[in-house]
């Protein structure tokens, strides 16, 4: 479900009831038990998720006083979209969470009266601040999003902390940016992204230009109260170097984020079903971005990336990883959504990004499964049919030598099952491309080296890494509400095999309500 859809349905937002403040102390959804959450097979053991209710957008995650804040937006009355407020978890290490009360919620009468959407956070004299988006229903000639039910104002709005758990806020009383820049018709106006560049801060907006495409805009502010329009900082091009936008005209550049990533400027926005990035150089004079390439950071369900900085100075992104499945059925498991592992990013010198789960996650390794190539090929293929992740909370990583000959891998569930949960496959007819789940997507050619598959298994979820360059993630939901024990098996030749290996990881919590 993208941002059209979701915002198409927003008469929950006005119709919805006061915050409960203790709504993620007591993990109750309607209609569904907190056991029965806690006995779902589907839902994930070491992935970041509330206790109970819809998530999406990851917002103004943070390292702060040797902790890690993950922000996101939650939907305290169930497992749908709709009464957005800030969630709030907390981290020694980015892996093991501990759910916090909400941070931000709808304030009545005010600038985010129906919704308290994505933003981010950054210090300022001490203090962390976060600017977010707020929404509330106006008549439609004053809305920046025209097609929901009601129309919404957005509007960029404030809130400062000065505690050290960033456990209360206080929010301005009017936003500190009302509106769009004159003489500019936008389709959508939100998701502010601030950083400090010298005596300046900066903050890119997402945005998009009626019948034109996604744009992001670009402001600066002495103060993070006043805030003065620059420019375009990108927008849709089919014939520049960096032309890679195959979305709707009438499409938002959500969620963008503009960072400093090893030698080169890297913008990233999230768009229809998908997050796309591009690199470039960035004319600190002018505050001008050149793009130089640009691709999909992920061709899964992955959506809304966000960005902070570890404890070592590694650029960190998170993802909203969504559902595939219906909304009722998600209302009827009572939980929706759940936050990408966290992936390092980096850029090789001719700008191409690269990410890769961080390495906090090998904590969690336990039993491990190695297979002993041999030239027996029917050997080794009972191998890998015998190895086994116990309830689909693992972690599998294989590096196959590119030779003439195609393979596949198959991850399923018990042999009666008739639809695998995710195939791999390379043909080398195809050198610059590899397939998943028979969906074509392109790598680089790389003559004679390996294919490095690196893959991350949890409940209904599994995030693909590719090389360090492809990522997708998955989502599976298998029919028999009963714990899987996920399976594999290889087509071709297992002499191709260089090295495979299997970990069973720990739950990060002894239930599954506080993951």
């Amino acid at each position: 479900m993208n941002r059209r859809e979701l915002f198409a349905g927003l008469a929950a937002v006005a119709s919805a009831p006061a915050l409960r403040r203790d709504s993620l102390t007591q993990p109750i959804s309607s209609g569904v038990l907190p056991g029965d959450l806690a006995m779902d097979p589907r839902r994930p053991q070491y992935h970041l998720l509330p206790p109970a209710n819809w998530m999406n957008d990851p917002d103004a995650p943070i390292y702060w006083k040797g902790k890690y804040h993950m922000f996101y937006q939650y939907n305290p009355d169930g497992a749908y979209w709709g009464n957005m407020h800030w969630g709030h978890a907390v981290s020694s290490d980015m892996i093991h969470w501990r759910h916090l009360p909400v941070a931000l919620a709808p304030t009545p009468g005010g600038p985010d009266s129906d919704g308290c959407f994505t933003g981010t956070a950054v210090v300022q004299d001490g203090r962390v601040v976060i600017l977010y988006t707020g929404v509330k229903a106006v008549p439609q000639d004053q809305a920046t999003i025209k097609g929901g039910t009601p129309p919404l104002l957005e509007t960029q709005c404030l809130a400062v902390s000065d505690d050290p758990d960033l456990r209360t806020w206080i929010k301005t009383s009017a936003p500190v940016l009302s509106a769009p820049p004159q003489g500019i018709q936008v389709n959508g106006f939100r998701d502010p992204s601030p950083w400090r560049q010298g005596e300046w801060w900066y903050m890119v907006m997402a945005a998009g230009v009626p019948s034109e495409g996604g744009c992001v805009l670009l402001y600066r502010s002495r103060d993070m109260r006043s805030w003065e329009y620059m420019h375009m900082l990108s927008k849709t091009d089919h014939d520049g170097a960096a032309a890679f936008n195959p979305i709707s005209p009438w499409e938002v550049w959500e969620c963008p984020e503009f960072l400093p990533v090893d030698d080169w400027h890297v913008l990233i926005y999230s768009a229809g079903h998908r997050t796309y990035w591009q690199s470039g150089k960035l004319d600190k004079e002018k505050m001008m971005f050149h793009p130089v390439r640009a691709g999909i950071m992920d061709y899964g369900s992955f959506y809304a990336a966000k960005t902070q900085l570890d404890k070592s100075g590694n650029r960190i992104v998170w993802g909203w990883i969504q559902e595939s499945r219906p909304v009722e059925e998600s209302k009827a498991a009572g939980w929706a959504g759940v936050m990408s592992l966290p992936r390092v990013l980096t850029v090789t010198d001719d700008g191409r990004l690269r990410s890769r789960v961080a390495d906090e996650l090998k904590q969690l390794r336990t039993s491990e499964q190695r297979l002993h190539v041999t030239e027996d090929e029917q050997k080794n293929r009972a191998q890998v049919s015998a190895m086994r992740l116990n309830g689909c909370c693992g972690e599998f990583l294989c590096t196959v030598r590119r030779t003439g000959e195609a393979f596949k891998l198959v991850l399923s569930g018990p042999p009666e099952r008739q639809a695998p949960w995710l195939t791999l496959g390379y043909d080398p007819e195809h050198p610059a491309q590899i397939s998943i789940d028979a969906y074509p997507i392109p790598i680089l050619p790389g003559g004679n080296q390996n294919l490095d598959f690196h893959l991350y298994i949890d409940g209904s979820v599994i995030e693909v890494f590719v090389n360090g360059e492809v990522t997708y993630t998955k989502r599976f939901y298998d029919p028999v509400n009963t714990p899987q024990n996920l399976q594999m098996q290889w087509i071709g030749r297992t002499t191709n095999i260089a090295n495979m290996q299997v970990w069973q990881l720990s739950p990060i919590s002894n239930d599954r309500l506080t993951t």
